[in-house]
């Protein structure tokens, strides 16, 4: 029988957590001054009383009196049991749940010692590296970096506020110091400093003759390295591989170091390297971050939206800069819902922020800011590039390459006024640019059905969509609970009348979606299905919910509570004659296909388990 959790382990997983992100996840926050703050998700309220502080980890409703920490919201936003709450949140961390060991076998005591004694290692690690390559930054043979770095322009303090290191050109500098240390070279390979051979096992300094950035999280614990080399090796620029605390896709250079500021800051700018931030911070300009070698992905717009309301994209003005700005558009499109603003910034060819504001200063490259371009105005401009728009042609490649884009923003007000400069620029009226992004028109589906006839496909499976210049299909399923969830994320309003009771929903990948949704509409009250695209947005729930709402239901919008209660009760008949051996079978059927099974699934296999073992 496993023993309690450990109080050491909650304290340290709740150190870890970002409960700014946690609850941002579920419901949709804003800046508020250092808060951040939103509609509160466990009562009706229609302006924002509910305030979730980074700074002391908790969350509280001026509203209702709702507060607490990471673990608490889990448990009472998804309904979850404390031991669920806590393994959850240990999931999201890459941790295993350390319980107290006085009722363990001595064989599982060792084993939880061991888990303990590598992941105290592996937090230890990073910082001990990062104390060290600063360390080394102040020797004698580590004169070409401080050179370096003056060249640069950088002076102590900014060096110190970046926590910049020098990794010596040895080949197993770093690996004595922390063998020194107690830290097993398996965990040194496992967290990214030591590079392993597979023939022989021999271990050697990832880093050497490197300047050294430190990478740190929210908090400013470390979670990596990049380095620039002195020399003529390659890379020119490394990071840490990924592991089990760093992952390239969601960190930010200088986030941390953004964040440390006194006065609020209103805008975020992304650049390309750690030199850019670095150097920007030098002049006066604290409010940029770096990727760490990829494109900006939609994990790095999450974390800057939630501490900004508008981001600045930074690239180089030559042919790679537009293509990499292209590529963040699309990526930053499906995360401007209403309130946030992003703007691109192209710099002269030739030069990067580094250059550029050693050379202009801090004013000339704020001003450079200040007029970047609004992501409208990108928009349109790269929807044209390379179109003569004197020509019918020319025209209607245009306005299919904006509405390409478009189907990618949120619905709001943003979408309505972007379509009507759309309409402005083509001469082609709103309402008949909404037909080539919205659902063919009843009148159509006549023709539609039989077209999908020809297929095999039933109408209730699939929709079809007049865009520009093609038709495209939507897969949308006919199952009943799938019927019933595209009804409800397109009326939230029908949540109202929803039964509190979900013991007549299928535990399908619809039907858990089903009760999430509904469970979202009923705690904030809302009626507005961009609510659900916000909260959903980045998971595979929030591509289906697009999927869904790309198709209007087939029938009145006052038949459809009626049909959603219809539908309701037929699935809770058919839920009655499912005898446990049958959804034994049905939850093992998706366990066995590779699914991982929901908390809520495994909970009520192990039920059926134990019910089905009585007999």
């Amino acid at each position: 029988m496993a023993g309690p959790i450990s109080q050491r382990f909650i304290d340290d997983l709740l150190a870890r957590v970002d409960i700014g992100e946690l609850v941002g996840e579920r419901v949709v926050l804003k800046k508020a001054g250092r808060n951040l703050s939103g509609l509160c998700p466990f009562h009706d309220e229609k302006s924002p009383s509910f305030t979730v502080s980074r700074e002391k980890q908790f969350y509280h409703c001026f509203g209702c009196g709702a507060h607490g920490n990471a673990l608490r919201f889990l448990m009472e936003y998804d309904r979850l049991s404390f031991p669920e709450a806590v393994e959850q949140l240990a999931q999201r961390q890459g941790m295993e749940v350390e319980r107290e060991d006085d009722h363990l076998p001595a064989a599982q005591k060792e084993k939880l010692a061991e888990q303990r004694r590598k992941r105290d290692a592996g937090v230890n690690l990073l910082e001990l590296a990062s104390d060290w390559f600063r360390q080394q930054l102040t020797e004698q043979h580590a004169a070409e970096a401080r050179r370096y770095l003056d060249g640069r322009g950088l002076n102590s303090d900014i060096i110190d506020a970046f926590a910049i290191g020098f990794a010596p050109d040895s080949w197993d500098g770093l690996k004595q110091y922390l063998n020194g240390h107690s830290v097993a070279e398996n965990v040194q390979v496992e967290y990214g400093l030591l590079r392993q051979r597979e023939d022989d096992s021999r271990t050697w300094d990832l880093f050497r003759n490197r300047v050294i950035f430190p990478i740190r999280d929210w908090k400013g614990r470390t979670l990596g390295f990049g380095g620039r080399v002195l020399g003529d090796a390659k890379p020119k620029y490394l990071n840490s591989p990924e592991t089990p605390v760093f992952h390239k896709g969601r960190e930010l250079y200088g986030l941390y170091e953004a964040r440390q500021q006194k006065s609020n800051i209103a805008r975020l700018v992304v650049v390309e390297g750690y030199m850019d931030v670095v150097a920007l911070a030098q002049h006066g300009i604290h409010n940029a971050v770096a990727t760490l070698g990829t494109a900006i992905t939609e994990e790095h717009l999450t974390r800057l939206y939630r501490v900004v309301d508008e981001v600045v994209f930074c690239f180089d003005g030559d042919g790679a800069g537009r293509r990499a700005a292209k590529r963040a558009l699309e990526v930053a499109l499906p995360s401007m819902i209403d309130g946030r603003q992003a703007r691109f910034l192209f710099l002269p060819e030739g030069e990067d922020p580094d250059s550029l504001v050693r050379q202009e200063g801090r004013e000339a490259f704020q001003a450079r800011i200040e007029c970047a371009s609004p992501l409208s105005e990108f928009l349109f401009d790269q929807a044209r590039e390379g179109l003569d728009l004197k020509r019918v042609e020319g025209r209607e490649r245009f306005v299919a390459h904006v509405l390409e884009k478009l189907r990618l923003l949120p619905q709001g007000v943003l979408h309505s006024l972007l379509m009507e400069e759309l309409s402005t620029r083509s001469g082609i009226s709103v309402s008949r640019l909404e037909q080539f992004v919205a659902p063919a028109s009843q009148a159509a589906q006549p023709q539609d059905n039989a077209a999908a006839s020809d297929t095999g496909e039933t109408s209730a499976g699939v929709g079809r969509f007049a865009t520009a210049g093609r038709t495209a299909k939507v897969h949308i399923g006919s199952a009943p609970i799938t019927r019933a969830l595209h009804l409800l994320v397109h009326n939230p309003g029908l949540s109202s009348d929803l039964p509190e009771q979900n013991d007549w929903c299928p535990e399908s990948e619809d039907g858990l979606l089903f009760i999430e949704v509904a469970r979202l509409l009923k705690a904030g009250g809302y009626r507005s299905s961009q609510v659900l695209l916000a909260h959903f947005h980045g998971t595979e729930q929030g591509a289906r919910l697009i999927t869904l709402l790309k198709r209007a239901p087939d029938m009145a919008r006052e038949d459809q509570a009626a049909e959603l209660r219809a539908l309701i009760d037929m699935l809770y008949k058919q839920r009655q004659r499912l005898s446990p051996e049958e959804e034994y079978q049905q939850l093992l059927a998706v366990s066995r296909s590779g699914q991982k099974l929901t908390a809520t699934q495994q909970h009520r296999l192990l039920a059926l388990i134990e019910e089905l073992g009585r007999r």
